[in-house]
């Protein structure tokens, strides 16, 4: 709905799986688990500014850039497992569909 929690104070109730349902001192932890909160004390959600939205492209560019070969990925890369890109690591070449290609201009690609 696009609401963020806003005034409530807390759940007006909480769904719960069927065996945490059936002892209510035991925490949940299910992904099942719901809070259901009033929708007259919502506010909508806030939107972030462009400075915000450049600062999440960069950190999003930082784990998905390759320090080897400086290729951008699609996907975040295990930079701290390995240290490069899959292809890098293993000496092939990648599928040209994975990676961001640099024949293309650089566009503004924030939602704001």
């Amino acid at each position: 709905m696009g609401l963020s929690p806003g005034d409530n104070d807390g759940p007006v109730a909480i769904l719960r799986c069927r065996l945490c349902a059936t002892r209510p001192n035991w925490s949940c932890r299910h992904p099942t688990r719901g809070f259901l909160l009033r929708v007259d004390l919502a506010r909508p959600k806030r939107v972030p500014t462009l400075a915000q939205e450049l600062a999440l492209d960069r950190a999003m560019a930082a784990r998905s850039t390759c320090p080897t070969c400086s290729r951008r990925y699609y996907f975040c890369l295990p930079l701290r497992k390995v240290g490069c890109c899959d292809p890098c690591a293993q000496g092939y070449e990648p599928t040209p569909g994975t990676y961001v290609p640099v024949t293309t201009p650089v566009c503004h690609r924030l939602a704001a």
